[in-house]
């Protein structure tokens, strides 16, 4: 399993793209934050308004980008959708974990397969596990006689054993993923807020940069906080700050701030 992991905690900052009404207000963002965060994450608002034309747009800018979209579908169908995947220069991009073994383990060697062809690295594949706006009710009301964490854990474990690098889940988890995964597996966090949350807001299962990373994750994924914030270059600063301290506490090394 490759590693892609960064000594630079910019690197490990992921600004969550959902933004904008058209091109040109999407890309103010990548040219405001593209020196202050690692990765730019396209998910289903921003594709479906804006299409491939926007990856093409970031990556002119010199910028990565970490398409979420979450493929969910029968395995060769996710497959054929990870290829394309490839083809568009993503660095990383995700699953949803619940499509099964099969899927990922064919996602998997699809995009092995396609980025040798092509001659270029393979992209990182997470899969999404639970989503952080669910909780153990919300499990319970869809049937599950599962914790979120013994299910977050169970699905990890799956997709680790198809070949996946790593998944999508609440930093609450990361622990118990680690403790069954192993330190080589990728986490990649949702739902960090530095500060209380802000009403309406729909993450569940939070934590704080430095808490998260500290914790085990190994990037971080960050939209409304530094979105509205009045200066969104200085909370981009402000976490990438916060995941140094996480990061020395994890190496029990002082922080370089």
């Amino acid at each position: 399993m490759k590693n892609i992991r960064s000594n630079d905690p910019r690197e490990r900052l992921i600004f969550a793209l959902d933004v904008g009404e058209g091109l040109p207000e999407a890309l103010s963002w990548v040219r405001r934050l593209r020196d202050h965060v690692g990765i730019f994450k396209v998910g289903k608002e921003a594709f479906t308004h804006l299409g491939p034309g926007l990856l093409e747009a970031i990556h002119q800018e010199d910028g990565r980008v970490f398409l979420d979209l979450k493929f969910h579908d029968i395995p060769n169908t996710v497959a054929r959708a990870a290829e394309a995947a490839v083809r568009l220069g993503v660095s990383m991009f995700n699953v949803h974990a619940l499509g099964g073994s099969r899927m990922m383990a064919e996602t998997a060697t699809a995009v092995r397969n396609m980025a040798a062809r092509l001659g270029v690295p393979a992209p990182a594949i997470l899969a999404v596990t639970v989503l952080t706006s669910l909780d153990d009710r919300d499990l319970s009301d869809l049937g599950f006689r599962m914790s979120t964490e013994a299910l977050v854990v169970h699905l990890a474990m799956q997709a680790r054993t198809a070949g996946l690098d790593g998944v999508v889940a609440s930093a609450r988890d990361v622990p118990a993923i680690r403790a069954a995964c192993g330190e080589a597996f990728l986490i990649v966090t949702p739902g960090i807020r530095r500060d209380a949350i802000d009403a309406g807001d729909d993450q569940k299962r939070i934590l704080s940069p430095e808490g998260a990373v500290a914790a085990g994750a190994d990037y971080l994924v960050v939209g409304r906080p530094i979105r509205m914030a009045a200066d969104p270059v200085e909370e981009a600063d402000n976490i990438v700050r916060a995941i140094t301290v996480g990061l020395a506490a994890r190496t029990g090394a002082p922080p370089r701030v």
